[in-house]
């Protein structure tokens, strides 16, 4: 069971998450508020997050990713899936 450590406005708050699960349901699941004005559908990028530690355990950036020019090491928490630990940070 993937762990997934959110940073987010001055907090840190690691949860368990199932494998496969993307970053964005993984946080709705565990009261972590990340936004996602377009209800995880990969349109908004209000979802966005850098990644700290792990990116080698969510999937390869997805074609939606690309079309909404995430690049680096951010990655959008509605299409990233994690597959093992991972650490990302939020916005406010």
């Amino acid at each position: 069971m993937p762990q997934i450590t959110f940073t987010y406005a001055g907090q840190t708050k690691t949860v368990q998450a199932d494998a496969g699960k993307t970053l964005l349901q993984a946080a709705i699941d565990n009261q972590v508020p990340m936004e996602h004005a377009c209800g995880g559908n990969g349109f908004c990028t209000t979802c966005l997050c850098k990644v700290k530690e792990g990116a080698q355990n969510l999937t390869p950036r997805n074609d939606r990713e690309e079309m909404m020019g995430v690049e680096g090491d951010d990655r959008l928490g509605c299409q990233a899936t994690a597959n093992g630990d991972v650490a990302v940070e939020m916005e406010g």
